[in-house]
């Protein structure tokens, strides 16, 4: 009997502690940091220059967290599509604890601009677009929501 009675409890705890959450109630994107990153160079001598976004996750809720999934979509301002997207794993399942701040996040696209001209020089460039990036997150089985969304600041970054 007590068999009978334990595994139904045991799912139900189970069930309770794999409910999907709501990231954008949950976290808070702090400490950001936007600019273009020095990709290198490419095709035979070009400067890369590509859109990045640095920042921190701060869970607010009153509980842990685990297993959080974001992915951030650059696009060039006063465009709809995509200009490239990059998708991470952002608090993995040992999770992050109410209150605390998790680590720097990275999230680069992986486009951008080519050039023979010198870096800070192509940034001043006339013909230069500007870009914005979307932070999308997403935990268990519920949809991507967006919880974040910031112009990429026409800075030089090397790290």
């Amino acid at each position: 009997m007590r068999r009978r009675l334990a595994l139904p409890l045991l799912a139900v705890l189970l069930a309770a502690g794999c409910q999907a959450r709501e990231v954008e109630k949950d976290l808070q994107i702090t400490d950001v940091r936007t600019g273009w990153y020095d990709a290198g160079i490419v095709e035979a001598g070009k400067n890369k220059l590509v859109p990045s976004a640095t920042f921190r996750l701060k869970n607010i809720s009153p509980e842990d967290i685990s297993s959080v999934q974001l992915n951030a979509v650059f696009r060039r301002v006063g465009e709809q599509e995509s200009w490239g997207e990059h998708f991470i794993n952002a608090i993995d399942r040992t999770g992050l604890a109410a209150g605390a701040t998790g680590n720097a996040l990275v999230l680069r696209s992986p486009l951008g601009y080519t050039g023979t001209q010198p870096r800070v020089q192509m940034l001043q460039n006339r013909e230069f677009v500007d870009a914005k990036v979307e932070i999308y997150g997403k935990h268990g089985s519920r949809t991507w929501v967006k919880i974040g969304e910031y112009q990429i600041d026409r800075q030089l970054l090397t790290e």
